[in-house]
């Protein structure tokens, strides 16, 4: 039996302007019996975002791209997840401890070897 992981994670939402530098609250979601290969990104507000699982790994490391989703490492302990859609993009800074830890979450959940 599998199990669905959830996990909040803050991050910095990023901006040009000076005095809009928020922290908001992000629900990273997996569940293997919905989608085995996707993770959830709940941003606030109705901002759903469904991408592959192998696409948040891939972008702690390097730079990559997959449809409306771009992620990218940004220094040593940050991550930088963008999205595109019809209304804009949203540009979103987390800490990739955060990240890691929901990785290996959804790994352990499905009996999977741990992502590295």
């Amino acid at each position: 039996m599998s199990v669905t992981v959830e996990q909040y994670a803050r991050a910095h939402v990023v901006t040009d302007s000076p005095e809009n530098r928020d922290t908001v609250p992000v629900l990273l979601r997996y569940d293997p019996d919905d989608a085995p290969s996707a993770v959830h990104v709940d941003l606030p507000g109705p901002h759903e975002w469904t991408f592959p699982r192998d696409l948040l790994e891939r972008g702690l490391r390097a730079p990559t791209t997959a449809g409306p989703v771009s992620i990218w490492p940004c220094g040593r302990v940050q991550a930088v997840m963008e999205f595109h859609s019809a209304q804009g993009v949203e540009v979103m800074q987390f800490d990739t401890k955060a990240l890691l830890r929901f990785l290996r979450r959804t790994y352990t959940a499905t009996g999977a070897p741990v992502a590295r």
